[in-house]
């Protein structure tokens, strides 16, 4: 069964969903290139690794507690600080450093070993502040700064886009292909959840055919043979959170398809 939106599929951005997402769509990514790249090319797949601070039982989380100290009032002011009473002990959680895997795709030419593209599908962590946002940042630095071709996956609403000169853009998806002897200039497929999946090119070298993607069509292969339609309630409400608008378009899409009553 496909997934029953005309693009991206909201649902699977959930924190639960998404690392197995990710997993799969680059083993896709990799049985689609890999006959039509060889063999003068190989499709690699790589890992960074890094140590970051587990933040998984927050995140996608609408709701958070705030513990408001209690004020006491006193009539007489005075400017020594008096100490308060003592209270029982509260259980809390503490944030404790893990190890993050995060997979990318390489094209490398059999010949020469050269590294000529890098696939890159974005994580929750590298779209918000802190360790995996840093390293990733690095990479696409070194990347930018070299010949290397860079396409760019952000199929997360979630978190702070990655940077373009154009700043102003605004969209819940984007895909960037940005070839080495192109630079500064890049293509951007930006994207709503309402609109269809854009198909684009993976820059090889000037001389080279490029094949074209189909994301959407990978998705709903990985949708279908995962039984990702058992595994999602759409009467629930999505994480992340949508706009109010936004909720309504997905409320009477999916009634219109009677998956929520």
């Amino acid at each position: 069964m496909p997934s029953p939106f005309p693009g991206m599929n909201p649902y699977l951005e959930h924190p639960h969903f998404w690392p197995g997402i990710h997993h799969l769509l680059i083993s896709e990514l990799v049985r689609l290139l890999g006959p039509q790249l060889r063999p003068k090319y190989l499709v690699s797949v790589e890992v960074r690794v890094y140590e970051s601070i587990d933040d998984s039982l927050t995140v996608g989380i609408p709701d958070v507690t705030i513990l408001r100290p209690q004020i006491a009032t006193n009539s007489t002011t005075s400017n020594v600080a008096i100490a308060a009473p003592p209270t029982q002990s509260m259980k809390v959680t503490i944030p404790m450093p893990i190890t993050v895997r995060e997979g990318y795709l390489e094209i490398k030419n059999v010949a020469t070993k050269e590294v000529v593209t890098v696939i890159e599908l974005l994580s929750p962590t590298n779209k918000r502040t802190g360790k995996g946002r840093e390293m990733y940042e690095e990479k696409r630095e070194e990347i930018l700064g070299s010949r290397t071709n860079l396409v760019e996956i952000d199929l997360l609403r979630s978190g702070k886009p990655m940077p373009v000169i154009e700043n102003n853009i605004e969209s819940h998806y984007r895909i960037l292909v940005c070839r080495g002897n192109r630079r500064p200039n890049a293509d951007l497929y930006a994207f709503n959840l309402q609109n269809i999946m854009p198909v684009f090119p993976l820059p090889l070298r000037s001389e080279d055919a490029e094949p074209m993607i189909d994301l959407f069509s990978l998705l709903n292969e990985i949708y279908d043979v995962a039984a990702y339609d058992l595994k999602i309630d759409y009467n629930g409400e999505v994480v992340p959170s949508l706009s109010e608008v936004d909720a309504v378009w997905v409320d009477a899409w999916l009634r219109d398809r009677g998956l929520r009553a």
